[in-house]
């Protein structure tokens, strides 16, 4: 059995294997989550990494064991196995260790309908039922059954944007090696879209770059892409594939906070007056923008827990993430890259602009990116962080999800949060000019790593 102390994470089960994460571990995982869930079936899907498959048949070993059958849908994205959960109404699990290393791997657990199953919404009782022993069932096993569910997804999105009318666009997409070389031909297909793949063969060794695309040089070689064949758009997708970031048409990184506004303004077009949910760290173009066009912008903390708990509780069309994490209502409140991505087709391919000028409006300030620090003590940092912009007039201090503080008068904010993992404060500023931003960011800085 693993180690379930180091593995239980606050949204997912995610371990070296077979170290930390072993059949043994997703075996009884399987056991426990049909218990805590009360089903009488599950649906798996995994991704492409060597240990996924005997991590997943483990799995359901478990599950079939405690009576409930099993529907295997085989290699699959993370927002596949969402739509599995969605469509079938059923409880599934996905085996992915989304962008981590090779050596890792884990499972992401969702009840039916694709709600997510985190630390508070059950993952602490799956853990504490491994930790007693799960009870046998005293009933027959379940069965196991396998089904191709990705046409059917490929289809789902498609119905969801419509891109009947677009012009022909020329997309390089960057797979990293991940399950977007699974999916993305599928997607793409009777679209009047020009492929250009890049790292297409599933490896979970990943041998040309981290399947990570939030880290710019693991972009480098889609931007390169991009400009040598003159194509409209490039995508870029995790390990995974939850998980979408874009590069225009120059080649130059365009900021997840930008999708965000996009694809708000396209759902606010279709659901007028709605809710649209953001993390604090989105760009403040966000919220504004989402007000211009008649929504009601919502803004959470980090992380898909919150903003799924927020999104349904407000019953918002759509939430956005700096991380890159899209989610939608009508694909069960649950995150889909590629749904985000084919949003920004349709946009694109519905006007004659380049993807650059079309996404200006919605780039209104110069952020920082997020800036790791380590820090013996977050807490102590942090409050000398407070105490030395707290009094300055003009400036607002919250503490939804660390110390965010703001000057709406000179048009500036920066966010301060504590890793829940390790001892890390990470940063993020946004200001109107990059001088503003650069000077926000330093003063922060140097608070913070002062020896």
């Amino acid at each position: 059995m693993g180690d379930l102390a180091k593995i239980f994470k606050a949204y997912d089960i995610r371990g070296v294997v077979p170290d930390e994460l072993d059949a043994a571990t997703a075996e009884a995982a399987g056991a426990a989550f049909v218990r805590v869930t009360g089903a009488s079936a599950v649906v798996t899907a995994h991704d492409m990494r060597e240990s996924s498959v005997p991590l997943a048949e483990a799995f359901a070993r478990g599950a079939t064991a405690q009576g409930a059958d099993v529907i295997e849908a085989g290699l699959g994205s993370t927002d596949l196995l969402y739509y599995a959960s969605g469509s079938l109404d059923l409880p599934g699990a996905m085996f992915t260790a989304s962008h981590n290393p090779a050596k890792y791997n884990g499972l992401k657990l969702c009840r039916s309908g694709a709600r997510p199953v985190g630390r508070d919404t059950g993952l602490t009782e799956i853990r504490e039922l491994i930790e007693q022993g799960v009870p046998a069932h005293d009933g027959a096993p379940g069965t196991v059954t396998r089904r191709d569910l990705l046409k059917g997804y490929a289809d789902h999105l498609k119905t969801l944007v419509d891109l009947s009318g677009i012009r022909r666009l020329k997309v390089v997409v960057d797979a990293g090696n991940g399950m977007g070389g699974h999916t993305v031909g599928a997607v793409f297909e009777g679209l009047p879209i020009d492929l250009v793949p890049m790292y297409f063969e599933l490896d979970g060794t990943f041998p040309n770059h981290e399947a990570n695309p939030i880290e710019p040089e693991n972009l480098r070689d889609l931007q390169a892409k991009v400009r040598e064949t003159g194509a409209d758009i490039g995508l870029a997708f995790d390990g995974d594939a939850d998980r979408c970031f874009v590069v225009d048409e120059r080649g130059e990184i365009v900021s997840p906070s930008a999708v965000t506004a996009l694809v708000a303004t396209r759902e606010l077009a279709k659901h007028p007056g709605s809710s649209i949910v953001h993390n604090l760290i989105t760009s403040a173009a966000v919220p504004e923008i989402i007000s211009e066009h008649g929504g009601t912008p919502v803004r959470t903390r980090v992380g898909h827990s919150f903003i799924k708990q927020t999104m349904a509780e407000t019953g918002a069309v759509f939430g956005g993430e700096h991380s890159a994490h899209f989610y939608f209502r009508d694909f069960w409140f649950a995150d889909s890259g590629m749904l985000a991505a084919l949003h920004v087709l349709a946009a694109l391919g519905q006007q004659d602009g380049v993807l650059s000028e079309l996404l200006g409006e919605y780039t209104r300030y110069v952020a920082s990116g997020e800036i790791n620090s380590e820090v013996g003590d977050q807490a102590a940092a942090a409050e000398q962080v407070r105490h030395a912009f707290a009094g300055r007039p003009g400036v607002t201090v919250d503490e939804l999800d660390g110390l965010t503080v703001a000057s709406d008068d000179e048009g500036w904010w920066f966010n301060l949060r504590p890793s829940n993992t390790e001892p890390l404060l990470r940063l993020n500023a946004e200001a109107g000019d990059e001088k503003t931003m650069a000077a926000l960011r330093d003063e922060v800085l140097a608070i913070v790593r002062e020896k």
